[in-house]
């Protein structure tokens, strides 16, 4: 499986494609930050993203593409045009047949470093592990793009099933799950986070 994943924002928009290995494992296909001058028009703006968004799914081909789902309580101005460019990111994968998943925050955080309240740095660091990079993926647009991938990737295979029947015992947690039986605290903490953000819908 290759993911695409967007970390939408006007000013500074996160792109990374990472693609999925055998025993869980992931890999960095591609990443950069898509950005935008707040003096150009919105429309302008918005324009030059959904070109470049569309250019990075052509170049790359992803099987999928992961969006952070906005959430409200952000600033008005804020969520407003990250709203608007994941509904770009969104539009431009359905024109091409791929398949958009959305993903919040918390579950992105649990997926990655255990822990769905981590910190910008600590999602860094365990970006940069998993995908076995010399430094942490800068800026933190980067590494949330990338981190909504590799979310992806995992709930797309064993995670999605532990999601849908609630159990586990398989190779490969976020954090690094054995083979033994039952999940691991930071599968459980993922587990939660997927629960809680189906509540919220």
């Amino acid at each position: 499986m290759r993911v695409l994943g967007v970390d939408p924002g006007l000013t500074r928009c996160g792109i990374g494609v990472v693609d999925s290995l055998p025993g869980r494992r992931v890999a960095l296909v591609a990443v950069s930050v898509a950005r935008t001058s707040a003096n150009t028009p919105t429309e302008a703006r918005l324009l030059a993203l959904a070109r470049t968004l569309g250019e990075w799914m052509d170049m790359y081909k992803p099987d999928a593409v992961a969006v952070e789902r906005v959430f409200a309580q952000r600033n008005v101005m804020t969520v407003t045009g990250t709203a608007q460019v994941a509904g770009l990111a969104m539009v431009e994968a359905a024109r091409r047949g791929i398949a958009v998943a959305v993903h919040t925050p918390t579950e992105v955080k649990a997926a990655v470093t255990g822990s769905g309240g981590a910190g910008k740095a600590q999602v860094q660091q365990m970006v940069r592990r998993l995908l076995r990079l010399e430094d942490p993926p800068t800026p933190a647009d980067a590494a949330d793009a990338l981190a909504l991938a590799i979310c992806h990737v995992w709930r797309g295979n064993r995670a999605g099933q532990m999601a849908r029947t609630g159990g586990g015992g398989a190779p490969g947690g976020p954090a690094g799950a054995g083979a033994s039986g039952g999940t691991t605290a930071a599968q459980r903490q993922w587990l939660e986070a997927e629960r809680a953000a189906r509540r919220r819908r």
